[in-house]
């Protein structure tokens, strides 16, 4: 028997050629993937005779820049794995900081929370499993996003919306009572370069914000002004070139304070934070 730790490295091999960014990482999942086991155990596995020819055909499409989640099927978020594939937005760490924030907020016991642009209803779920008493509504006008969304959010409180954000008058029965708002959406600055990854398997519409990438975070902005409840609050994920214009759309509703920058867990500018003013 042939131990796993030499296809990994002749994989890790293939992958760094093929210029995916952490390509031993890469590999490793994948071949845990295959082997059905935790990647802890690896460097203790055999490989069984189906593995090479299974393992193989992965790491091939890998190296095509095929994302991980696509050939795996799923995606972590905090504390969720979604199902995630071919027409819906891949979740991605650096949300997790927003997660993080949005976790500690000091909300009623009851709370209602809207997640715009949910994608897989990732950051829906998290929070909802987080809150369990919570009226959680996942929001999203993709009739494929919301097809995985509604397969992850299967047996939760989480509501499933279909509609665009940048509508205008959009569900006016919200006005003045959510007390929380996340979003991740479209902040790419149209025309922007991307990794493959990205650029040919997230959804565009999923990815690109007008020119400057603020057409859907200003829409966000105005309307958490009039969803929020007195002392509510709103997080946005926005391009780390847009911080500012992110901080700046708040300002102009006129509707916030304790507006705030923030960063991922990688140190780069990811998100801003307000809360609506009494």
């Amino acid at each position: 028997m042939t131990r796993l730790s030499q296809f990994i490295d002749a994989a890790a091999v293939t992958l760094a050629e093929a210029g995916v960014p952490a390509p031993r990482v890469d590999a490793e999942l994948l071949a845990a993937h295959v082997a059905g086991a935790d990647r802890g155990r690896l460097p203790l596995i055999d490989a069984g005779p189906d593995f090479p020819d299974r393992y193989d055909d992965l790491i091939t499409r890998r190296a095509r820049r095929i994302p991980l989640q696509h050939l795996v099927g799923t995606a972590p978020f905090g504390p969720v794995e979604v199902h995630v594939g071919p027409g819906v937005f891949i979740p991605r760490p650096e949300t997790e900081a927003l997660l993080e924030w949005a976790m500690t907020r000091n909300l009623p016991e009851n709370p209602v929370v809207v997640d715009l642009c949910t994608g897989t209803g990732a950051l829906a779920l998290a929070l909802a499993r987080h809150l369990p008493a919570a009226r959680v509504l996942a929001v999203d006008d993709s009739t494929r996003a919301l097809e995985y969304a509604r397969c992850n959010v299967a047996g939760t409180q989480v509501e499933l919306v279909e509609v665009d954000v940048t509508a205008p008058g959009l569900l006016p029965e919200l006005d003045g009572a959510v007390d929380l708002v996340v979003a991740n959406p479209p902040y790419i600055p149209d025309g922007a370069a991307l990794e493959p990854e990205v650029a040919e398997h997230d959804p565009a519409h999923a990815l690109f914000g007008g020119p400057d990438g603020m057409r859907v975070i200003d829409a966000i902005t105005a309307l958490a002004a009039r969803w929020l409840v007195d002392d509510g609050f709103c997080a946005v994920e926005h391009d780390d070139t847009t911080s500012s214009r992110t901080v700046e759309s708040f300002t102009r509703t006129g509707a916030f304070d304790d507006i705030t920058a923030r960063l991922d867990l990688a140190g780069r500018p990811r998100f801003v934070t307000a809360r609506r003013a009494m």
